[in-house]
């Protein structure tokens, strides 16, 4: 051992187990499944989604929550006194949830709607429906449109553009997946007779309106009050004509249709919720020009024809209800039903084996 100058021995320290600092690894870390009840979450509606930022409404116009699932705990809910427009990002604890325009929300944070200020959603509260498609037939990655929707619409227009039932019938397909109420809106009834169209769907007991350039809107109107509307349909149909016409302050942009392909542009960018005056909400969608259906299970489909699915029980393994072995053969022609549904069922069981740009 050796001195320092001050004339002190230096001696070797002795070491214990508390002087040893060990850093606990993330598989020692105590993990909880317990979260933040964030009592003081005030209630909001997602009305846009741009890039990580949601658009969401607070206050005593949002549409009403849907009933929790039986045996779930109740989670304090508050609704906002005084209507404001709140800009917010999704917290963390959201994970990978994802959030579309319709989804019904909490919200904490600064929720006054003032410039430059942002909220943060901590919870995603139950969808009563979500409106799905994917990218093409063989695609069964479901890509969510907009969520708590009570009534699809399907704007068509019978002439410039020419309909498309094959588009159409895809359209019925998701919105019997998605137990969501369909609603044929058929435009530019100036330029054509909606008589064949009609006649087309009249077996699926489709509701139907017909709508004209420059028309009354009041039985459009009729359809979507106090309900929870997303309008979908091609690119050039008239759609965003219609919304600007329903909500004067929408502004949405407006398409002429391509004399070479017959086909709109795009100019919807994105999803809008817009509230309605005469009360109810409308989303407007961007046109589309395909609408795949490779998520979709063919039993949804049956669902939608109950005088045709309980026939079914008598078919052959494995059948895809289009061939000749098909028990529902027999049963209409024995009468039980009507021809019309069976060719109305099985157009839409083809349009989930198609051409998702039909």
């Amino acid at each position: 051992m050796g001195a320092h100058a001050g004339g002190h021995v230096l001696r070797k320290r002795e070491y214990d187990e508390d002087d040893v600092r060990v850093r606990p690894g993330k598989g020692s870390r105590p993990r909880t499944r317990l979260r933040p009840a964030h009592e003081e979450a005030v209630e909001g509606f997602v009305i846009a989604v741009d890039r990580g930022r949601y658009t969401c409404l607070i206050g005593p116009s949002i549409p009403a929550l849907p009933p929790l699932v039986d045996g779930e705990a109740p989670i304090p809910r508050r609704r906002g006194k005084h209507s404001a427009v709140v800009v917010a990002m999704k917290a963390r604890e959201l994970g990978r949830k994802g959030i579309v325009v319709g989804d019904l929300v909490a919200l904490v944070g600064d929720v006054s709607g003032q410039p430059d200020t942002l909220a943060r959603i901590v919870r995603r509260e139950e969808r009563r429906s979500m409106l799905r498609r994917s990218a093409d037939d063989n695609d069964e990655i479901e890509r969510p449109i907009v969520a708590n929707a009570d009534q699809l619409v399907i704007v068509t227009a019978l002439a410039d553009p020419e309909p498309r039932p094959r588009m159409i019938d895809r359209m019925l397909v998701a919105a019997f997946d998605a137990d969501i109420e369909p609603l044929l809106c058929l435009t530019k009834a100036d330029l054509a007779s909606p008589g064949p169209l009609v006649a087309q769907y009249e077996p699926l007991g489709v509701p139907y309106l017909v709508h004209r350039k420059g028309g009354a809107l009041t039985e459009v109107r009729d359809h979507l009050v106090n309900r929870v509307s997303v309008l979908v349909g091609h690119s050039g149909v008239g759609k965003s004509t219609l919304v600007n016409a329903l909500v004067p302050t929408a502004a949405r942009a407006v398409s002429d249709v391509n004399a070479v392909t017959g086909r709109g542009r795009h100019t919807s960018t994105s999803a809008v919720a817009l509230e309605l005056p005469e009360g109810g909400w409308i989303i407007d969608t961007p046109g589309v020009r395909s609408f795949g259906l490779g998520h979709v299970e063919m039993e949804n489909v049956l669902v939608a024809f109950p005088d045709l699915n309980e026939a079914t029980v008598n078919c052959p393994k494995g059948c895809n209800h289009l061939g000749d072995d098909c028990a529902l053969n027999a049963f209409v022609a024995e009468g039980h039903a009507e021809p019309a549904r069976l060719e109305s069922l099985r157009r839409l069981l083809l349009s989930r084996e198609g051409n998702a740009d039909d």
